[in-house]
């Protein structure tokens, strides 16, 4: 983990493996799915050691504190020791990974592909047949 004194939002959240490629966390940030400190900011915004970071990702939403500024991507454990998540952020989050959970054995998949007679059923009962 290399130490520097600023390091540019978009390489910092991807040196810290929030998104895989810096294009997709400079799209995040311009697109306004980061914030800092309550902010909405540009993907060349430095940060600093004791930041405030809102990430949302896909359905989940991330709120850390920086712990640590690095401007390589290195291993997952390192990039671990960059931020620290709250204890909110994690109660959340564990609740809507449980939430789409149960969601998903309210519409359970069916046990097998359907054949070629079913799909012929089912393309007439869709076009009203």
């Amino acid at each position: 983990m290399e130490q520097t004194a600023r390091v540019r939002l978009d390489k910092w959240l991807w040196a810290a493996r929030f998104f895989k490629t810096r294009t997709l966390a400079a799209a995040a940030v311009a697109g306004g799915k980061v914030h800092v400190n309550g902010a909405r900011v540009k993907p060349a915004h430095e940060v600093r050691i004791g930041d405030r970071l809102e990430i949302t990702r896909d359905a989940e939403r991330y709120q850390i504190v920086v712990r640590g500024l690095s401007a390589k991507r290195g291993a997952a454990g390192a990039a671990q020791q960059l931020y620290e998540e709250t204890v909110a952020s994690q109660e959340t989050r564990a609740r809507h990974a449980e939430l789409r959970k149960l969601a998903a054995l309210a519409s359970p998949a069916p046990a097998k592909r359907p054949d070629k007679k079913s799909r012929r059923l089912i393309h007439r009962f869709k076009q009203g047949l």
